[in-house]
C-alpha cells in the first residue's frame, strides 16, 4: 500500500493508463507545462508530450467538443474543466453530443470520453467559483456520475473511467485534493456502479458523496460516543446511476435515513435519494427521511457567511439526535 495524497492518485492513473494505450491523451486548461491547477497531470507533459497532454486555450465548449469528437474514431481523452463552474459553458458539448452519440446513432458511434472537475467550496473563492452541479450532471441520460470520497477510488475510478466505453464525468472535491490515504502499489480498478457502506450501524444511515462521507464518518464517531447511537455510513461514490439496491438495502436495516450533502437541498442529490427510499422501502421507515445540505443562496466570499453556508458533521449530529428523539 502507498500512502499518498488525492492528486497523486489521480496523476498515477493519468500516467498508468496513458503508458498503457497510446490513445489516450488529455486535455485542459493549464495541465501541461503547469502540471494542472490541482497538480493532477504533474509531469506528465515532459513524458508524453505537447501531442498527448493538450494545453487548451481558455475556451471549455471549443476543447471538450475537441475531445468528444476525437472520441468517436477511438482516442480516449481525458478532459478536465479547471473548475465546475466553467463547465456550463461545455454543456451543449456533454449534453448534445457525448452523452446521445449512441442513442442517436443506433449504437454505431460510442464517446469513451472521461471528463473531470472540481467543484465545491473552498476557500473564499467567490459564488462563481463555489457551484456543486452533481444534480445538473446526474440528470443528464447517457452519462455516468461518479464522485471520489478517498484517494483509492480517485485513482481506480479514472482508470475505470479511461477503460468504459461510455462518457464519465468525474467530479472531485476542491478541499480533498491534499488529503491522504492508502491506495494498492498494485493497479486497481473500482466499479462505476454501486455504494460502499464505510461504517456499520443498526439504529440509522447516514449518506453522503465526496467530502461529506468524511462529514458523516465524523459525526457517526460523535453519535457513538455521546449519544449512544451507532450509525452506519453510506458512500454513495456512483451519483449516476444511483445504487437503489444499496440505499434501500441500508435503509431496510437501519429504519432510518439523513442524506447529507454540500449542495443546496432543491432538486439535489438528497432528493433523489429520498425518493428512491420513498419507492423502494416506505414501509421500513420509522421516521422521515432528513436532508442535511447548504443554504440555498449563492456563496458568499465573506469567510464567516461562507462557513455559515456550509453544513458540517455538527449539523448531521444534531439532525440525527432530533430524528430520534434524544434531544
Amino acid at each position: 500500500m502507498a500512502n499518498i495524497m488525492y492528486w497523486e492518485a489521480i496523476q498515477r492513473a493519468h500516467d498508468e493508463e496513458m503508458t498503457n494505450d497510446p490513445l489516450v491523451i488529455c486535455m485542459g486548461e493549464d495541465i501541461g507545462v503547469a502540471g494542472g491547477t490541482y497538480k493532477a497531470t504533474k509531469g506528465l507533459f515532459d513524458k508524453f508530450g505537447p501531442e498527448r497532454v493538450i494545453d487548451t486555450p481558455i475556451s471549455e465548449n471549443g476543447y471538450t467538443g475537441v475531445g468528444i469528437g476525437a472520441s468517436f474514431i477511438g482516442i480516449r481523452p481525458i478532459i478536465e474543466i479547471m473548475s465546475v463552474n466553467f463547465a456550463w459553458l461545455a454543456m451543449d458539448q456533454i449534453f448534445n453530443s457525448a452523452a446521445k452519440v449512441r442513442y442517436m446513432s443506433g449504437g454505431q458511434l460510442e464517446a469513451p470520453v472521461v471528463i473531470r472537475s472540481p467543484g465545491g467550496t473552498a476557500h473564499q473563492l467567490g459564488a462563481q467559483h463555489s457551484a456543486r452541479m452533481e444534480n445538473v450532471f446526474m440528470g443528464i441520460a447517457g452519462l455516468r456520475v461518479v464522485t471520489p470520497s478517498t484517494p483509492k477510488q480517485a485513482y481506480g475510478l479514472l482508470k475505470a473511467a479511461v477503460r468504459c466505453n461510455d462518457p464519465v464525468f468525474i467530479y472531485e472535491h476542491e478541499l480533498m485534493y491534499n488529503m491522504k490515504g492508502d491506495v494498492p502499489d498494485a493497479e486497481f480498478f473500482h466499479p462505476l456502479e454501486g455504494s460502499e457502506v464505510v461504517r456499520s450501524g443498526k439504529d440509522l444511515t447516514l449518506f453522503g458523496y465526496n467530502i461529506s462521507v468524511h462529514w458523516s464518518l465524523q459525526a457517526a464517531d460523535i453519535l457513538s460516543k455521546n449519544h449512544g447511537i451507532e450509525a452506519e455510513v453510506v458512500d454513495l461514490f456512483s451519483l449516476s446511476p444511483l445504487d437503489r439496491a444499496g440505499i434501500a438495502a441500508s435503509v431496510s436495516k437501519t429504519h432510518r435515513a439523513v442524506i447529507v450533502e454540500e449542495s443546496e437541498a432543491p432538486v439535489g442529490v438528497g432528493s433523489e435519494v429520498m425518493a428512491i427510499i420513498n419507492e423502494e422501502c416506505f414501509f421500513d421507515l420509522d421516521a422521515a427521511p432528513v436532508r442535511v445540505s447548504s443554504a440555498n443562496v449563492p456563496q458568499p466570499y465573506n469567510h464567516t457567511l461562507e462557513k455559515a453556508t456550509i453544513p458540517g458533521p455538527d449539523d448531521v449530529v444534531n439532525a440525527v439526535v432530533k430524528m430520534m428523539g434524544k434531544a
